[in-house]
């Protein structure tokens, strides 16, 4: 393929100039145009160039060809716990900062990249649902900035019992999140049903104008501990919904710290700059296979590190942090598993 740059595609980047103008009625994705264009499949000027190259007139684009895959990329350099391991699950400790499953094919910077690696076999356990290659043995997911447990299928015979408890909500998930200010009411249930807001690109609390697909959400939650600015909260929610922690606390005044999309426009803190929302999948249980599994973890370095630096700013405001009654301390979870047999 060779194309010579005209006026009206200058001050394009190439990638989204290839996508557009050349393979628009092509299955090869913008993501594995992008990794044509690191291999040097793609040359401009007979030079290798970067993915966000910006298009000049005259410029001349060539390839020998564009390797289209529908095989997932394996990224030995992914990096996350394991917590438990058996024939038929796999437990992990997602970090902040990764995705759980890639959005195509030719994306290599995901948990699953990573999974795939470790554990190949999993590779075509789905439910053959559209994109489901993309989910190998994944059965429920976390934000892509939201860390903690997970569990993940080892072959199709457990995928298939582990989306079921998860749809019939028979799997426990709690959370730790703190949030912006101190809630009046210590504990509560926030039952606001979501949808997609009308862009699609955030998810709402449905009204009586809501377009798209109401689906019913359920948060449970309670405070462990509060701070000059913020609470701790304890999380559990009933239903899985995209965004739903999220969603449900910013609905009732108390968005998550550090939370760049549900953020209280009035709200400007240090939280701002911490990078990712402080949002923890803290422990997992589960019944499998006649077998009781439960898994914690703790908190991650960045979220105790901003924990210990509110403690001791409550200190210095002469404000003292207050430890609700029958409430773990924060600070001492650990990763652990632990299984019964029934």
């Amino acid at each position: 393929m060779e194309r010579k740059v005209k006026k009206e595609n200058a001050g394009q980047r190439i990638d989204k100039f290839l996508k557009k103008e050349v393979f628009f009625n092509s299955e090869v994705t913008r993501g594995e145009i992008i990794q044509n264009i690191k291999n040097g499949n793609v040359l401009v000027n007979g030079k290798k160039i970067k993915p966000s190259y910006i298009l000049k007139v005259g410029d001349r684009i060539s390839s020998q060809s564009v390797v289209h895959s529908s095989q997932l990329v394996v990224d030995k350099n992914i990096k996350f716990g394991i917590i438990y391991e058996d024939k038929n699950i796999i437990v992990v400790n997602k970090p902040a900062g990764i995705s759980v499953h890639p959005v195509n094919f030719g994306q290599d910077n995901a948990l699953v990249n990573g999974l795939i690696y470790k554990f190949p076999e999993i590779k075509n356990i789905n439910d053959g649902s559209s994109g489901s290659e993309l989910r190998p043995g994944i059965v429920h997911r976390l934000d892509k900035d939201t860390s903690g447990v997970m569990v993940v299928a080892r072959n199709q015979k457990t995928f298939d019992k582990l989306k079921k408890l998860f749809q019939d909500r028979k799997v426990r998930k709690i959370y730790l999140a703190l949030v912006y200010g101190q809630l009046e009411n210590k504990k509560g249930l926030i039952d606001k049903p979501l949808a997609k807001a009308a862009d699609y690109k955030k998810q709402v609390v449905a009204g009586g104008r809501t377009k798209t697909k109401i689906r019913p959400a359920v948060t449970e939650y309670k405070v462990i501990k509060e701070f000059e600015n913020y609470s701790l909260i304890e999380v559990k929610p009933q239903t899985g919904r995209t965004h739903q922690i999220r969603v449900h606390l910013a609905s009732i005044g108390h968005p998550v710290a550090g939370d760049k999309i549900y953020k209280a426009r009035n709200i400007k803190t240090e939280a701002q700059n911490i990078g990712r929302q402080l949002l923890h999948a803290k422990e997992l249980e589960f019944e499998l296979f006649g077998k009781k599994y439960d898994f914690e973890v703790k908190m991650p370095e960045d979220f105790q590190n901003f924990m210990q630096l509110r403690k001791e700013f409550s200190k210095r405001g002469q404000y003292a942090s207050k430890k609700h009654p029958d409430m773990d301390d924060w600070s001492s979870t650990c990763i652990c598993g632990k299984l019964t047999n029934l």
